[in-house]
């Protein structure tokens, strides 16, 4: 499968805009280590945080500069690559928001918060590498102009596992008999993990699917942005 963004061989000037995207995506996944390295290990969060605000804001003013790149494409072609741009400003808008949860995660151990020596930490670093894993794919799928059915179907699969598994700790969260000061900020990394990976599946999905059928599944019965 051809990338969407490629279909139409009417994307003279967009192969720009979907480099820069993938460097915004390597900007959010190490704002996503340094953040997630300072909830989990027990480093200083004050060590990251200048570092972790900054590459968000380079990636909030790329989000801006490609959007006006792509008002700019629309006024001198037309409407032959409105999907294309379509597909490509919801695509900048996830990348966005992966990095407003990386800050969000950073918050969390600013606030004082620090899973370093929770009795899973192991675990919890396994899925942080897994979770950055899925980063660097989503990636080298974004930036395959000649497309990749089984590699889609690979990531798409992953990422629904990660989903699920982390919909089923937040709910264990919920009704668990352990004090809230344990359970609650668990409850709420989790779910900023399951947002993240949402949003890097979406990424994949918004390259490869027609701009009706982003997000949703099953004929559009499941949103699964929600």
């Amino acid at each position: 499968m051809v990338l969407s963004f490629f279909k139409r061989g009417t994307t003279l000037g967009l192969d720009h805009v979907v480099t820069k995207s993938v460097q915004m995506l390597a900007d959010a996944r190490h704002s996503f280590d340094l953040a997630t390295l300072a909830l989990l290990t027990g480093t200083d969060p004050e060590s990251v945080a200048d570092d972790i605000r900054e590459t968000d804001q380079r990636i909030n003013q790329a989000e801006q500069d490609l959007r006006s790149e792509l008002v700019v494409h629309i006024s001198v072609q037309g409407a032959a690559d409105i999907g294309s741009v379509l597909g490509l400003t919801l695509l900048l808008k996830k990348i966005e928001r992966i990095g407003d949860q990386a800050k969000n995660i950073l918050d969390l151990a600013e606030s004082g918060v620090s899973l370093a020596e929770n009795d899973n930490v192991d675990e919890l670093m396994a899925e942080r590498q897994a979770v950055s894993t899925l980063f660097a794919d989503a990636a080298e799928l974004l930036g395959d102009p000649s497309g990749d059915d089984d590699g889609i179907a690979a990531f798409a699969e992953r990422a629904n596992a990660l989903t699920d598994a982390h919909k089923e700790m937040i709910a264990g969260f919920m009704t668990s008999d352990r004090p809230g000061r344990e359970v609650v900020p668990l409850a709420i990394y989790y779910r900023y993990l399951k947002r993240i990976v949402a949003n890097l599946l979406g990424i994949v999905r918004t390259a490869s699917e027609p701009i009706p059928q982003i997000d949703y599944l099953d004929d559009g019965a499941t949103d699964t942005d929600d």
